[in-house]
C-alpha cells in the first residue's frame, strides 16, 4: 500500500474510533437520564420496569391520602378511571396537591406494585393538566369506550 494512502486510512480509522466512543458515551449519559412516563393502567398491566426511575401519573383519587401524623410519609392512589396505583412519598408535598387532581410523580415501582416517589409535581391552576396525564386519560376513556 502507498505510504500516503495507509497514512489518510489511519486518520480515517481514528477519526471513525474517537466519533464511536463518543457516540457510546453520549447514548450511556443519555440513558441513565430518562424518564419514561406510565399511566397506572400500564403499571397495573407490567409495562412498566421496576427498580428504574420512571414517572407515573394520574389523578388523585378522592379518600385516598394517608398522610403519617408522625412523620412526612404520604400514600395515596393514582388513577386513570381504569386502574389505580399507590405511590408512598417521604417530604413535603406541593401546596397545590389536592385530591381530584391531576399529578405527576417521579420515582421508581417496586416489586409489590407499589410506586415510591421521590418528587411530586401538581398542577398549576384549574386548566392546566400535564400533558402526559391528558394523553393517559384520553386513551384510557379511548380504551374504555372499545370495551364497552
Amino acid at each position: 500500500m502507498h505510504p500516503v494512502r495507509r497514512k489518510r486510512l489511519l486518520w480515517i480509522l481514528l477519526c471513525v474510533s474517537l466519533l464511536a466512543c463518543a457516540l457510546g458515551l453520549v447514548l450511556y449519559a443519555l440513558q441513565q437520564n430518562i424518564n419514561l412516563f406510565y399511566s397506572p393502567t400500564q403499571i397495573v398491566q407490567q409495562e412498566a420496569p421496576y427498580d428504574t426511575n420512571i414517572r407515573a401519573g394520574g389523578m388523585v383519587l378522592a379518600g385516598s391520602v394517608e398522610r403519617d401524623p408522625d412523620s412526612l410519609a404520604v400514600a395515596f392512589l393514582v388513577t386513570d378511571f381504569q386502574h389505580n396505583v399507590r405511590i408512598e412519598y417521604v417530604g413535603i408535598l406541593p401546596d397545590l396537591f389536592r385530591e381530584g387532581q391531576g399529578i405527576v410523580a417521579q420515582g421508581q415501582l417496586r416489586k409489590d406494585g407499589v410506586f415510591q416517589a421521590t418528587e411530586v409535581l401538581a398542577k398549576h391552576d384549574e386548566k392546566y393538566m400535564p400533558p402526559e396525564v391528558t394523553e393517559a386519560l384520553q386513551q384510557s376513556q379511548t380504551s374504555s369506550q372499545y370495551t364497552n
